[in-house]
């Protein structure tokens, strides 16, 4: 049956570990009927919670995608994960919708992740929705916690119900837009809430607000297309409340949902079509554009791409263009998905969410159609191991299995060292690269040995330096004769090339060549043909060797402008081989002299604790070179310390956290910025790495 694209609302439920998104999902999904039995967390049966890891660590650790129609309407909801290690699941969920459902623990209160993920909600500039779980258990302080939710996020949230009772004697829940006479028991007078949700309501339409004002109460048409409206512009963040465990107010939260989440069309999505920034319509007779925000792959190699349709119609067996591929993909099965089961389906339009089987030309962040949709920013992965396989003769079997880990999340990095031939995976914490382990062992039934976590230093000069080398080689027959003159310069993060490679300041400038994963910036101004021009790629080549395997320290050097002026060649003995070898060597000597200094990453921590643990933060972060730089209340009695600290310096913080906090506190950690190193660390990692090298 096909279906009005205002139909459709798409939802990611998201928050902290352990509030309870997943159980809430899965009484959605039997409520509505779309699945029978009593799927649970803790017995394994979720409907989201299918993949073995998730059994058996009984909480969420990729996005899954299900689906339930209610009230005419079908809802699209992704289940996330809650863990912020895992957070590069909720940004890839985050992308595809039109709605956030945050989950709040009623006992647990505000967490570090439910902050996290109501900012990136309101930066993509979605509708939020709040839902506190776990009313059923005992010690809850339900106008405490209201409090401190308006005060962290503001006083648009507005309480849709309020439950009668909590813990054993929760009863249910009383409307505050539609007061019933009876209101014993509820926890917070719904008739002092009436008049504030409703207040809110109506801003979004003057002439309903003056009347109002003059004490004609809106229609229930006017709260109905009015509340959508509110949500829109963030004037309104409705608060619902339901019980996890016993299913109380799911029938209420599927009514809110019905009246606050919000229809594809709410949200202007823009694109790029020939260098143009142009909006698409979502029309499912418009031309197609959609977005592949999510990638798979099951153990029998059955690679799943997950699509947001944002505007025209998808069809199976169809032919589409995509962004980084060099011809047109061709679609394969076009896939209707409920958690870990599929269904075939000959066509999706505008305002779906579907998946594409086994189709290698489509990854994560992929625009389909003829325009390319805004990337999906992920946050950089910082946590680094060294791995090898246990089992000789394995290398190629890991290399593939790790190669479809970094197909399935963009939060995790591989990199295969040149100089010690190491394969090394970066993802976001020890806790991400522990979960991506056991999947190894599971899926690809190959398990690892790993080194100590990797610091991603990098190395870069602080002033300008020129030098030259000769390389010239002769043992019988032709030999070898190449001659390199070079200048160095810092090349600052964030520079255009063209404004720095300037004829103002090289004014024989024949070519540049900017390397934007390093920041290097290749300069040529040889005059009189020095060196000819066909040996420049070879001298341009050798810089970029010694670049990846770094001068002072074996660290990828970044930042830097080198500029090759002058030069010598020989008419035998001269080749590309002679000028590389002469470019590097000459570029490591210049690179000495030009006072090199390492860089390490910073990151930035959002880290919540009691209040009257700030102070022992405070003191603990002076002792890793880390600097508070805010605080802010976060409701409960806590406070979320805001700092910038050395990646090097918390690499194992969460042990440290947990043992000052008593287990209560919870922090999240992205990169910041890189920064120069101060001159006793540098001194103790040069050497650290030279005995390295020697004992190899």
């Amino acid at each position: 049956m096909a279906r009005n694209v205002e139909d459709f609302r798409n939802i990611a439920v998201c928050g902290h570990g352990s509030s309870g998104k997943t159980t809430l999902v899965d009484h959605l999904l039997v409520k509505t009927g779309a699945v029978s039995g009593q799927p649970s967390v803790d017995n394994g049966t979720s409907i989201c919670d299918f993949d073995e890891e998730e059994k058996h660590h009984k909480h969420s650790i990729e996005a899954a995608v299900v689906h339930f129609d209610h009230a005419g309407k079908r809802f699209n909801l992704i289940d996330t994960p809650g863990y912020p290690d895992l957070i590069g699941q909720t940004i890839g969920a985050l992308s595809a919708v039109e709605t956030a459902l945050i989950t709040i623990d009623a006992h647990a209160g505000i967490k570090v992740n439910t902050r996290r993920v109501w900012q990136e909600a309101g930066d993509a500039g979605l509708g939020r929705i709040l839902c506190i779980t776990k009313l059923d258990t005992e010690n809850v302080n339900f106008p405490g916690l209201i409090d401190s939710i308006r005060e962290v996020f503001g006083h648009q949230c507005v309480l849709f119900n309020v439950p009668i009772g909590h813990g054993h004697d929760l009863k249910g829940v009383i409307s505050t837009l539609d007061v019933p006479k009876d209101t014993t028991g509820a926890l917070i007078d719904p008739t002092s809430l009436n008049e504030q949700a409703l207040e809110t309501i109506v801003e979004t339409d003057e002439a309903v607000m003056e009347k109002y004002l003059e004490g004609e109460l809106p229609s229930k048409a006017d709260v109905e297309r009015l509340c959508g409206e509110a949500v829109k512009q963030g004037t309104l963040t409705p608060i619902v409340c339901v019980a996890t465990k016993t299913g109380v107010g799911i029938d209420e939260l599927l009514s809110v949902l019905a009246l606050a989440a919000l229809p594809p069309t709410a949200i202007s999505r823009e694109a790029k079509k020939d260098g143009d920034e142009i909006t698409l319509k979502c029309d499912p007779t418009a031309p197609l554009a959609a977005q592949v925000f999510k990638t798979r792959i099951d153990p029998f190699v059955q690679r799943l791409s997950f699509i947001r349709i944002f505007a025209g119609t998808l069809k199976k067996d169809s032919t589409v263009h995509a962004t980084m591929a060099r011809k047109g993909v061709k679609i394969g099965p076009l896939l209707s998905v409920q958690g870990g089961k599929t269904e075939p389906i000959e066509q999706g339009a505008a305002g779906e969410i579907v998946a594409v089987a086994k189709t290698e030309d489509l990854h994560t962040g992929t625009s389909l159609g003829d325009v390319e949709l805004q990337a999906i920013k992920f946050p950089t992965p910082m946590v680094g191991l060294a791995v090898a396989p246990k089992t000789r003769g394995d290398e190629t079997k890991l290399s593939g299995a790790l190669h479809k880990i970094t197909e399935e999340d963009r939060t995790v990095h591989l990199d295969h060292d040149q100089e010690t031939k190491e394969m090394v995976l970066t993802g976001m914490s020890e806790l991400h690269l522990q979960l991506l382990r056991e999947r190894l062992k599971r899926r690809d039934k190959v398990e690892v040995e790993s080194h100590e976590p990797k610091i991603p230093y990098r190395e870069t000069i602080q002033t300008n330096g020129d030098g030259a080398y000769r390389h010239k080689k002769q043992s019988g027959g032709s030999g070898q004769f190449g001659e390199v003159h070079l200048r160095m310069y810092p090349f600052p993060d964030g520079t255009k090339p063209e404004n720095f490679a300037t004829k103002e300041r090289f004014p024989h400038l024949k070519n540049m060549h900017h390397h934007p994963k390093n920041n290097f910036l290749f300069v040529d101004t040889v005059v009189g043909g020095t060196i000819p021009g066909n040996f420049l790629p070879a001298i341009e080549k050798g810089f970029l060797e010694k670049i990846a395997s770094g001068v002072v320290a074996g660290y990828p050097v970044q930042n830097i402008c080198a500029e090759v002026h002058f030069g010598k060649d020989h008419p035998v003995d001269s080749n590309e081989t002679a000028f590389r070898i002469a470019a590097r060597q000459a570029f490591a000597n210049v690179f000495r002299e030009s006072r090199p200094s390492l860089l390490e990453p910073i990151v930035k921590l959002a880290i919540t604790v009691p209040v009257d643990k700030v102070g022992d933060i405070s003191s603990d972060l002076s002792g890793r070179r880390g600097q508070m730089v805010g605080m802010d209340s976060a409701g409960g009695g806590m406070t979320t310390v805001e700092a910038t600290c050395p990646l090097a310096e918390v690499m194992t913080y969460a042990r440290t956290l947990s043992s000052m906090t008593g287990g209560q506190g919870s922090y999240t950690m992205e990169f910041s910025r890189y920064d120069v190193v101060p001159p006793n660390v540098q001194q103790q990692i040069i050497a650290k790495a030279k005995v390295k090298v020697e004992e190899e």
